[in-house]
């Protein structure tokens, strides 16, 4: 081996090394995958998606609470109501 190709084969390493050190999928780092508050979401506003229906509709009838189930629900209402449902807040 010579020494370009040991050079190339540290500078490819080095390249993928600084990638993955900024990719959260890969370095994962507490300080920067933090749990966005529903409100902050980009995509709040829209329908909820079916499996929020889904768990929602079923934890509302764990709960026997039918009316936290709203189809009207956006996004980040959703979340929020499933939230409050797994940790017993009825609404």
């Amino acid at each position: 081996m010579t020494s370009r190709s040991k050079a190339s084969k540290h500078e490819v390493q080095e390249r993928r090394h600084a990638q993955e050190a900024g990719n959260p999928k890969v370095d994962p780092d507490a300080e920067d995958n933090r749990i966005k508050d529903p409100e902050d979401w980009v995509t709040g506003h829209e329908p909820m998606t079916g499996a929020q229906a889904s768990y929602l509709k079923t934890l509302s009838e764990q709960a026997h609470e039918p009316k936290a189930f709203d189809p009207q629900l956006d996004k980040a209402e959703a979340s929020k109501r499933i939230d409050a449902l797994k940790q017993g807040k009825n609404r």
